[in-house]
């Protein structure tokens, strides 16, 4: 029974060491126009420590993955001892059907506490990945996907408008049309 419970808790702690905070973008940065290349190492080095900071830091992220991972694991190793024990109790023997069921329990609530850590994961570094994209392209770097102005917009500006012309005027409104008050 105790071995068990040992291997139990070993696949407990394996599923929970999975969790990793975000090493670093995951997303193509090239240096912008004639960006010498010390420069856009400092830009990536300043996006870095930014992107960090956005996510609450690596140790946060990796500490709530992992608290997600055991939290699962511990409520499904009671679920399971509490399921077991009732098997167990109709067999006669309620101690190992709470044993076995903790056992049961423990694994696949780490499996599913793993689970949502690994989307807490995923979760940390797209918003850790989103930061470092904005950050390097408001130090003038290029970002895939987002397009850089060269010149002015080409949209019409109210005073670029020509006046209409002499005598214009606009037709009338159909019949039965009463404009907004």
């Amino acid at each position: 029974m105790k071995s068990k419970l040992a291997v139990s808790l070993a696949a407990i702690l394996a599923v929970s060491g999975c969790v990793q905070a975000p090493m670093g973008p995951t997303v193509a940065v090239m240096p912008g126009p004639n960006k010498p290349f010390e420069a856009f190492q400092q830009d990536t080095a300043i996006c870095r420590q930014f992107s960090e900071q956005q996510i609450g830091g690596s140790q946060a992220a990796q500490q709530t993955g992992t608290n997600q991972a055991l939290a699962g694991a511990g409520i499904g190793a009671l679920g399971g001892a509490a399921v077991g024990a009732l098997l167990g109790a109709a067999s006669g023997n309620a101690g190992a059907g709470a044993a076995i069921g903790a056992g049961v329990g423990g694994l696949g609530g780490a499996a599913v506490g793993g689970s949502q850590a690994q989307g807490t994961e995923m979760n940390a570094q797209r918003r850790y990945n989103i930061a470092y994209e904005q950050c390097m392209y408001s130090r003038g770097n290029q970002v895939p996907g987002y397009i850089q102005p060269s010149v002015a917009p080409a949209y019409a500006s109210p005073s670029s408008v020509p006046p209409p012309p002499p005598g214009y005027a606009p037709p009338p409104p159909p019949p039965g049309y009463y404009p907004p008050r």
